[in-house]
C-alpha cells in the first residue's frame, strides 16, 4: 500500500491534465518569476510564515511544501478567470499536491493585480496546508489504498460515510466534510485578513475585485451572498462570482451557524478545538468538549448517519 501511495505522489500529471490549457509551475518557481519581474512577494511570504506559527500552536509541525503546490499561472484559453474558486482545483490527498490558479484573468504569467493575486494565493496556501496537515488513515481495499479517516471524518471501505450530506437548500450543517472545510477556510481567511491589514492592502475599486477581496478576508456581506452585487459580464468572471457565492453559502455560512448553534459565546474556542482535533485525529478531544456542554454522545448524535454500520 505504501508503494502504491508513493507512486501516486510521484505522478501529478493526472491532476494538471484536467486543465490542458493552463501552464502550471511549482509555487517557489512562480514566486521567483514574479520577483524577477519586480513584484514584491513579501505579502505572501510573510502571511505563509504567520500561518506556520499559528498552526504550530494547534499541533501542525510541517506546512505544505512549496514544491507540492502547482499553480496555474497562464492559460491559452480566452476568458479564463483564475483564483480560489476556479473549478476542479484544491488539495488532493492521494497525490499530496495542491492544484491552484492565480487570481484574475489568466492572460500571462504576470498577474493583472499582484496584491490580489498574492492574497488569494495566501488564502489557498493557508487553507490547503490544513488539509495537508489533517490526520489521514489508509487501508488496503480491493488491492488499492483507501482513506478511512481524514481529520475528524471517517469512511468505511464499503463507501459509507460517517455523516450524511446536507440538503442543497440547508442553512445549517451536520456534515463533517463541511465542518472541516469551513474550519480550514475560517483560518485561511483570518490569516489573509491580518496580512492585508499589516501590508495596508486596500479593497480594489472594481466590483469583482472588491467582491473577491471581501471573500479572501472573510468580510462578505449578506448582499454579496445573495448575489446582489454587479460583476463584469465576461463568462469567466460571471462563473467565478457564482462559484464564490455558492461556496460562501454552502460552506462558510453553514460553518458559522454550526459554531453559533453549538458553541454560543465560545465560537473561537470551539473552532480552535476543531482545528487541533483535525490535525491530531483524536476525536475524543472534540467529543469531550461537546459532551461537557451538550451531554454524553454529542459527537455521535450530531454527525453519525444511521446507516453508517449497515452492510455495503
Amino acid at each position: 500500500m505504501l508503494e502504491a501511495l508513493k507512486a501516486l505522489r510521484a505522478d501529478t500529471s493526472p491532476l494538471t491534465r484536467r486543465h490542458p490549457d493552463h501552464v502550471f509551475l511549482p509555487l517557489a518557481e512562480l514566486l521567483g518569476i514574479w520577483e524577477a519581474d519586480g513584484i514584491d512577494t513579501a505579502l505572501f511570504r510573510t502571511g505563509a510564515e504567520s500561518a506556520g506559527r499559528r498552526y504550530a500552536t494547534c499541533g501542525l509541525t510541517r506546512m505544505l511544501p512549496f514544491e507540492r503546490v502547482l499553480v496555474g499561472c497562464a492559460s491559452s484559453r480566452a476568458g479564463v478567470f483564475g483564483g480560489f474558486h476556479h473549478p476542479d482545483q484544491g488539495y488532493r490527498h492521494f497525490q499530496m499536491v495542491a492544484v491552484v490558479t492565480v487570481h484574475g484573468p489568466m492572460k500571462s504569467r504576470i498577474p493583472e493585480c499582484p496584491s490580489s493575486a498574492l492574497l488569494d494565493l495566501l488564502r489557498a496556501y493557508a487553507h490547503d496546508s490544513l488539509h495537508f496537515g489533517s490526520r489521514r488513515r489508509y487501508v488496503e481495499a480491493a488491492g488499492v489504498p483507501f482513506r478511512t479517516q481524514y481529520g475528524i471524518n471517517f469512511r468505511r471501505t464499503g463507501g459509507q460515510s460517517y455523516s450524511a450530506a446536507d440538503s442543497w437548500d440547508s442553512r445549517h450543517t451536520r456534515n463533517l466534510g463541511i465542518v472541516m472545510e469551513g474550519a480550514c477556510d475560517r483560518e485561511a481567511r483570518a490569516i489573509t485578513r491580518r496580512t492585508a491589514e499589516l501590508f495596508g492592502v486596500a479593497q480594489p475599486m472594481d466590483p469583482l475585485g472588491a467582491l473577491a477581496f471581501r471573500d479572501m478576508t472573510g468580510a462578505l456581506t449578506d448582499e454579496d451572498a445573495l448575489g446582489r452585487v454587479d460583476v463584469p459580464e465576461g463568462a469567466g468572471e460571471t462563473r467565478y462570482a457564482a462559484a464564490l457565492r455558492d461556496y460562501e453559502n454552502s460552506v462558510n455560512r453553514r460553518y458559522a451557524r454550526f459554531l453559533a448553534e453549538f458553541a454560543p459565546g465560545e465560537e473561537t474556542e470551539c473552532h480552535d478545538v476543531l482545528i487541533s482535533t483535525m490535525i491530531s485525529g483524536d476525536v475524543d478531544i472534540l467529543g469531550a468538549w461537546l459532551d461537557e456542554r451538550h451531554g454524553p454522545g454529542s459527537f455521535t448524535g450530531l454527525f453519525r448517519t444511521p446507516g453508517y454500520f449497515d452492510p455495503a
